[in-house]
């Protein structure tokens, strides 16, 4: 054969298929196939590490900037329209557990009841609580930022601990003296009407805490849970006392265990917020 026509019948890259001088195709060799294959499956995954770092950074940037998650999720008129949500369901919570609170006070007074003096503190916690998330979106400008809400979920740690150290106390008192509680028609629809009520404010406060990144409305919304589970848990209590008398114990226990709760929950928001505020403190942005 000539030198020349066996020039060019010479394929540089054996990965691609070209026809060779007899009219038969070449194909690539297997592991060089492999190969490229795992170069690929490489080439890949390094792009989504790249967008996954890029995204980390961005999340960055955003907090640096004093800014809460939701400014990157929300538009404007959203934020503001959730923002008034927030507000209206702050003012129900307000009234519905101020009255709430007036009558386990009052439970707790007549019927000598630890776990409805529990509730009834817990729903004072409550109206605090919301007349905290009050304050932290009663500024429009400030519906995302970080500051501020750091700011409001640590008040609400300091409330959370004063608020389970009285709770414990005045459950261990009734413990130490065998206080029996008494069980009525009242105890009974206070305990239904508050368990139901507490526990709808909840949900609805979870709701728009995850749609507006808010720790706060979190925050608010596991102090309402609290008190709905409080509200049933005085109506189990109570009941099982009318049935076995020497279970005399359980109203007391859990007034404790509630007060534990709350004040686990406080020390954790603390925990996580002081460093937080400390961080955000020089930025002011309102956006």
């Amino acid at each position: 054969m000539d030198p020349f026509d066996t020039e060019l019948c010479y394929t540089p890259d054996p990965s691609i298929v070209q026809p060779s001088c007899n009219g038969q195709t070449s194909t690539p060799h297997p592991q060089q196939a492999a190969h490229k294959g795992q170069e690929g499956a490489i080439s890949m995954e390094r792009g989504q590490q790249m967008k996954i770092s890029d995204s980390a950074q961005f999340s960055d940037v955003v907090e640096n900037r004093g800014l809460l998650e939701s400014s990157t999720k929300l538009k404007p008129q959203e934020a503001q329209d959730y923002r008034k949500k927030a507000l209206w369901v702050s003012w129900a919570s307000i009234v519905v557990t101020l009255i709430l609170a007036i009558a386990a006070f009052t439970v707790s007074v007549m019927r000598y009841s630890a776990s409805s003096f529990g509730f009834a503190f817990d729903a004072v916690l409550d109206v605090l609580s919301s007349a905290i998330v009050l304050w932290r979106y009663s500024n429009a400008a400030a519906v995302h930022s970080a500051h501020r809400e750091y700011m409001a979920c640590t008040i609400l740690g300091v409330v959370f601990l004063l608020s389970s150290i009285c709770i414990v106390i005045k459950a261990i008192h009734d413990l130490a003296i065998r206080m029996l509680p008494e069980v009525d028609g009242f105890l009974f629809s206070v305990s239904i009407l508050s368990g139901i009520l507490c526990t709808f404010l909840a949900v609805v406060k979870f709701l728009l805490g995850r749609v507006l990144t808010s720790r706060a409305l979190i925050t608010d919304g596991f102090n309402s849970l609290v008190g709905g589970v409080m509200g049933f848990s005085i109506l189990i209590s109570a009941e099982v006392y009318k049935h076995n008398s020497t279970v005399w114990y359980l109203d007391g226990s859990v007034g404790i265990l509630i007060g534990l709760i709350i004040m686990a929950y406080g020390v954790k928001l603390l925990i996580d917020m002081v460093p937080r505020v400390r961080q955000t403190r020089h930025y002011e942005m309102f956006e």
